[in-house]
C-alpha cells in the first residue's frame, strides 16, 4: 500500500501556522542584524544675527552683563524678521579655572535660550573662545596638548549635560570658532572625537562644524568629517575684502591706512596706493597681498562659496555664513553694496547665515540700547522697514 507524502499529513491551517512562524522569525532576525540608522533632524534656519560680546569677548560681570542683552533684545530682533541667534559664549566667562561652572553665568545662558522660544527664535551656541585656543593667539595647547584637549570635551560634556533638555530642532551646538591649525589634521581629529563625546547623550543633535584657519572658505578640501552623520551643520565665515570689511579696524595692521576704498571692483587702485606714504602703501600691499588686485563683487562671492558649497554637496549636508560683516568706519554705500551683494548670493544658494554682529561692536546694526539706527543695514538683511533710532 502506498503512503502518502508526510506534509499531507499536516492539516493546512496548521501548515500556514507553522510558515507564518519561520517567516516571522526570520525577519525579526534581519532586522535586529540592519545597522540602526539616526534620523534626520529637522533645525530650519534661515537669516540670524550674533549675540557677541555678553558671554564672549566681554569683561562685563553682575548687573552690567545682565543688562547688555535682555529680553527687549530678543524681541526686537524676532519683529525684525531674523529667525535665529547665534550666541558666542567663552570658557572663562561660563567655567572658572578649576573648571567648574559659574551658575550665573549659565543662567544667563539658559535665559537667553528661554526668551529665544518664546519668541520662536532658533539657537546656535557656539563655543567661541578657549583658554587653549583664541583664534588670533600666537600659541593654541589644544592643538599640542592632551590635557587641553581633555578639557575642551569636558566642556562639551558640560553643555550637552546643561543644553540636552531643549529640543533638538530649536538649539544647535557649534564645536567651536574658527580653529586655527597650522596641520588640519589635528583639527579634523578633535572634531572627529568632540562629536563622539556629544553623540554619547545626544545622536539627533545639530552640530556645527567649521572649516579651519578661521572657518575659511578655502579650506574646506582639508576638512574631514564624519561620513554618515547627517546632523551635521557646515559652517565657514567671510569677511572679504579684508581692507574694506575691517576698514581702519584699531587692532588691524592696515589701520594706519586713511585712504579710498570701494565696493564693488578693486579695494583700491594703483593710483590711490601710489598716492599714500611709502609705508603705508607697502603695509597695504604686504598685508593684502594677492588680494590687492582680486576684483570684488557678487560673481567673487560666488565663485568664493563654491568650495564649501561642493563639499556640503557631497555629503548631503546644509551649509551656514555664520559670521560675515564690515565695520560701521567702511564708507556707507560701499558698505551697503557689499551687504546687499552678500545676502544675494547667500540666500540665491540657500546658505543660512548670521551677519556679525547685533550691538556688540562697530559691526551691529543697533546702538548701545538695542535702538535700530542703521535701517537701510537691516532693510537689506530682513526686508524690515524701520524707522531709525539715533
Amino acid at each position: 500500500m502506498k503512503t502518502k507524502p508526510f506534509y499531507c499529513r499536516m492539516p493546512l491551517h496548521s501548515l500556514f501556522l507553522t510558515w507564518l512562524g519561520f517567516l516571522l522569525i526570520s525577519l525579526s532576525i534581519h532586522v535586529q542584524a540592519q545597522p540602526k540608522t539616526r534620523n534626520i533632524t529637522a533645525f530650519e534656519i534661515k537669516r540670524g544675527t550674533n549675540i557677541s560680546h555678553w558671554l564672549s569677548q566681554s569683561t562685563r560681570v553682575g548687573a552690567e552683563r545682565q543688562a547688555f542683552f535682555t529680553e527687549k533684545d530678543v524681541a526686537n530682533i524676532a519683529s525684525l524678521g531674523f529667525d535665529h541667534i547665534r550666541l558666542p559664549v567663552d570658557e572663562m566667562q561660563l567655567w572658572n579655572e578649576a573648571g567648574q561652572k559659574e551658575p550665573e553665568a549659565f543662567a544667563l545662558l539658559h535665559q537667553a535660550i528661554n526668551w529665544s522660544q518664546k519668541y520662536h527664535l532658533k539657537t546656535v551656541v557656539d563655543l567661541h573662545i578657549l583658554r587653549s585656543h583664541y583664534f588670533n593667539a600666537a600659541e593654541k595647547p589644544l592643538f599640542t596638548q592632551a590635557a587641553a584637549q581633555e578639557r575642551f570635551y569636558q566642556c562639551w560634556r558640560d553643555l550637552s549635560s546643561e543644553l540636552k533638555r531643549y529640543p533638538v530642532t530649536q538649539v544647535a551646538y557649534e564645536l567651536m570658532n574658527e580653529p586655527v591649525a597650522d596641520n588640519p589634521e589635528d583639527w579634523n581629529k578633535i572634531v572627529e572625537k568632540a562629536i563622539q563625546v556629544i553623540r554619547a547623550n545626544e545622536p539627533a543633535r545639530i552640530i556645527v562644524v567649521g572649516s579651519n584657519r578661521w572657518q575659511s572658505h578655502e579650506e574646506f578640501d582639508t576638512l574631514r568629517i564624519p561620513a554618515n552623520d547627517k546632523n551635521l551643520l557646515l559652517s565657514f565665515h567671510y569677511y572679504l575684502p579684508f581692507l574694506l570689511t575691517h576698514y581702519q579696524a584699531s587692532w588691524t595692521k592696515t589701520a594706519k591706512y586713511q585712504g579710498p576704498v570701494h565696493y564693488p571692483g578693486r579695494t583700491v587702485t594703483d593710483e590711490e596706493l601710489a598716492a599714500q606714504p611709502a609705508d603705508i602703501a607697502n603695509l597695504v600691499t604686504n598685508y593684502e597681498k594677492s588680494h590687492i588686485k582680486t576684483v570684488y563683487n557678487a560673481a567673487k562671492f560666488q565663485q568664493d562659496f563654491q568650495k564649501p558649497l561642493d563639499f556640503a554637496r557631497r555629503y548631503g549636508l546644509k551649509l551656514y555664513c555664520g559670521e560675515w560683516g564690515a565695520l560701521n568706519t567702511t564708507p556707507k554705500a560701499d558698505r551697503l553694496r557689499w551687504y546687499q551683494d552678500m545676502v544675494t548670493v547667500l540666500e540665491k544658494n540657500n546658505i543660512a547665515w548670521a551677519n556679525w554682529d547685533y550691538k556688540g561692536g562697530g559691526f551691529g546694526f543697533t546702538n548701545a540700547q538695542g535702538e535700530n539706527y542703521q535701517p537701510e543695514m537691516i532693510k537689506i538683511l530682513t526686508g524690515k522697514a524701520v524707522t531709525a533710532r539715533k
